[in-house]
């Protein structure tokens, strides 16, 4: 199936995830001026009335940098809705998205056949997140046009699925737009997502350290000074799993290698601390992060990188066709 017509002239297939707090017009921007889609989630526009500004302050900019530069035009932006019924803005942001158009939404907590009909009545793409195969269809089944798999690895709330069986298993069944999210930060890796059959890498972890970032100094300090190794998986913090990073929890007092488990129907168990503001969400990608970069310096890296990777892959199948050819005897 044939991506959606604002998912097939990016720069890199990829889409910039929604990072809570942290996503603004700042970043939406400068993320799609660089070819890429950007994206924020409407919760981090507070008080509600804000995303209204935020909305023409986005769709306003992009316009005028097309209108500048008809040659290499922006990339589409997307927002994120949770869904939850216990979003009681949903309602509201989602009568802001429509006022503008948004052409590409992205749906966390639970799909809801009526909210995707509502983006499809204004001629937007529904993207939904998924951890499992079990809530892919579910997804899909309510009317969601394509979905992002969570895999593990991923900043904040993350799923425990290798990237390698989620993929395939939602392959086997559905052929429509598939991003791919968990530890990618590099060419090669959003090469990688697409070679295990997704269409589009999902990151965010790797904007958190940009100049546009709306971070904390020191967090966007702490990814440039971390690895892999410094990542923890609990349900502490929400009750829902996620990746955070171990130096932010040792601030606040607590040991990352011996934290509690969580109630799940519980928020912020265990602890006062905020989650996402003091406890810091982060992905497992971020290894090769040793600089805060504007956005447009990280992308033109991905882009560099990407088609470096797809040189070398090319050659690598060239070499392994001659090894793999019969030898012809005369």
């Amino acid at each position: 199936m044939a991506l959606p017509f604002c998912l097939q002239k990016l720069r890199l297939p990829v889409i910039a995830s929604p990072l809570f707090i942290i996503s603004a017009p700042a970043l939406v921007i400068a993320q799609c001026k660089a070819g890429i889609v950007g994206s924020m989630p409407a919760l981090n526009a507070r008080p509600a009335t804000l995303l209204d500004d935020w909305l023409a302050e986005i769709t306003e900019t992009l316009a005028a940098h097309d209108r500048a530069h008809p040659e290499a035009p922006a990339a589409p932006f997307a927002i994120n809705q949770i869904v939850h019924r216990s979003n009681d803005r949903l309602d509201h942001d989602m009568q802001a998205c429509e006022r503008y158009k948004v052409p590409l939404v992205i749906t966390s907590l639970g799909a809801r056949a009526e909210i995707n009909q509502g983006v499809h009545a204004w001629g937007g793409v529904v993207l939904h997140d998924v951890i499992n195969n079990a809530f892919a269809r579910k997804a899909i089944e309510k009317g969601a046009d394509g979905l992002v798999a969570v895999a593990a690895g991923a900043g904040g709330h993350a799923g425990v699925k290798s990237p390698f069986a989620l993929v395939q298993e939602i392959r086997q069944w559905f052929d429509g737009p598939l991003a791919l999210s968990g530890a990618i930060a590099s060419g090669q890796a959003i090469l990688a997502a697409q070679a295990l059959g997704a269409d589009l890498a999902y990151i965010g972890s790797a904007f958190i350290a940009t100049e546009e970032a709306r971070a904390d100094a020191a967090y966007k300090r702490m990814i440039v000074d971390s690895d892999s190794d410094d990542i923890v998986y609990s349900n502490l913090f929400t009750g829902v799993h996620g990746n955070y990073l171990k130096p932010s929890i040792r601030a606040a007092g607590m040991d990352p290698d011996a934290l509690p488990v969580s109630d799940p129907s519980a928020m912020n168990f265990g602890s006062t601390r905020k989650p996402w503001k003091d406890i810091w969400g982060c992905g497992q990608g971020i290894g090769l992060i040793d600089a805060v970069d504007p956005v447009a310096v990280r992308i033109d890296r991905m882009a560099i990188e990407y088609r470096q990777a797809t040189l070398a892959l090319k050659q690598a199948q060239a070499r392994n066709r001659l090894v793999a050819e019969p030898v012809a005897f005369v």
